[in-house]
């Protein structure tokens, strides 16, 4: 009888748990709305020069790295990459944990809702023998890798060869870090337009002169790629065709040394379609287009463009196929034996119950007599669980960093500008 009651009592533990899971699970999934953010603000990429663990973080605490891209200010590029920041830790604050394709919903329900996040107020950032101050704020901590579109020929170790070719010819540029067990910091500079002016108030005048130049167009050809930030968060599970994708250009775009498009620039864009993770560990879909640039003035240029890269985190599942289509990869080994392990399990603890259930209910029932029935039910509820088992989802948290190639030629204005210039901020 004891064996009875706790086999009773655990099924009833066992219950409670997937019901209290279930919620959590949906819950987590949700992506919190953002607003794009505003154009004036910053993009702050900072690799760190050493694993960072945020749990040992405390209140004072110096963290130190390198900018892994340039900060541009509208069109000008203040700070270079590979420039020295220190950010000091103002104090510790619990966040929600962010949405992620990693693991299947069991390690996710069984994984805190929160944690703890380092709160940086402002950063130093030393330029040309000086340090300037920047007032910040962190959007997320990851290792990310570079995924591109990969090839209709090509296989997929070819394509990750490729890949990894890539990111050591980035990191070679200055714009990524040869030590990949360093995490990223990506943050929000809120001051730098202010900045900026202070800094230019005697180039005003040239930098009126450095207009467009309104008497030609020049003509971006098919094929040229544009780095963009994206600015809110999108996702195959709750995005929808139609809703609206902003994102803002990165570096500017330069045709026969002038330039073309400069950093700043609006990209506006939708989701097409999108494919949500489907019974039978079925991978979710999203497919985004890029139909239109606003430029700094206000003009606005209607553009043909498609995804052909992202950097995402580096645990994510997710490729990109030959004409842009984001795809959760298949399961792995990890993923099937979770959710096998938890067939097995819900099969064993259905099992015992049925048995529990039969014999209160029939007083000449034994173990003997129940243990087919038992099995039938326990095999098709475990058959259930595991056949309505949703795939990997395909997350683009914001500030993900994407390239988008033009699908056709873009006119564009010519600007007299013919070469890129960079005006570094001196002083606080």
């Amino acid at each position: 009888m004891s064996g009875r009651r706790f086999s009773r009592t655990a099924c009833s533990i066992i219950l409670a748990m997937i019901s209290a899971s279930s919620a959590i699970y949906c819950a987590a999934g949700e992506l919190p709305p953002s607003a794009p953010s505003s154009n004036s603000s910053a993009y702050v990429k900072v690799q760190l020069d050493h694993s960072l663990k945020l749990s040992k973080l405390k209140q004072g605490d110096l963290v130190e790295g390198k900018l892994a891209r340039p900060i541009y200010s509208g069109e000008r590029e203040i700070f270079l990459a590979g420039s020295s920041i220190r950010l000091t830790v103002d104090h510790l604050e619990k966040r929600r944990r962010a949405a992620d394709d990693h693991w299947p919903w069991v390690v996710k329900a069984f994984t805190p809702r929160h944690e703890k996040y380092p709160v940086f107020a402002t950063a130093s950032v030393s330029a040309l023998g000086s340090d300037n101050t920047l007032h910040v704020s962190l959007v997320s901590i990851s290792r990310r890798r570079e995924v591109h579109a990969q090839s209709k020929r090509k296989k997929a170790g070819a394509q990750a060869e490729e890949n990894g070719a890539i990111e050591a010819s980035t990191s070679a540029r200055g714009y990524g870090s040869k030590n990949s067990a360093a995490p990223v910091l990506v943050l929000e500079a809120s001051n730098i337009e202010d900045k900026d002016k202070e800094d230019s108030g005697d180039k005003s005048t040239s930098s009126a002169s450095a207009g467009p130049d309104l008497s030609a167009l020049e003509t971006l050809p098919a094929g040229t790629a544009f780095k963009i930030l994206l600015l809110q968060d999108v996702s195959a599970s709750k995005s929808k065709p139609g809703d609206i994708v902003s994102a803002r250009l990165l570096e500017p775009v330069y045709l026969n040394s002038r330039l073309a498009l400069p950093a700043g620039t609006l990209v506006e864009g939708s989701v097409v379609k999108r494919t949500p993770p489907r019974w039978g560990s079925r991978a979710g879909s999203l497919y985004l287009a890029f139909t239109g640039v606003t430029l700094p003035d206000g003009n606005f240029l209607p553009i043909a463009a498609s995804l052909a890269g992202a950097e995402l985190d580096r645990s994510s599942h997710t490729r990109i196929d030959a004409e842009g289509r984001l795809h959760g990869e298949r399961p792995g080994k990890a993923w099937m034996a979770i959710n096998l392990g938890m067939t097995a399990g819900l099969a064993k603890e259905v099992d015992d119950a049925t048995q529990l259930i039969v014999e209160a209910l029939i007083s000449t029932a034994t173990d003997a007599s129940t243990a087919g029935t038992a099995r039938i039910l326990s095999s098709c509820i475990s058959g259930i669980y595991m056949v309505t088992r949703h795939g990997r989802d395909v997350v683009l948290p914001r500030f993900t960093e994407m390239d988008i190639a033009l699908d056709r030629p873009l006119a564009v204005t010519k600007n007299a500008e013919s070469a890129p210039s960079s005006g570094v901020v001196r002083g606080n």
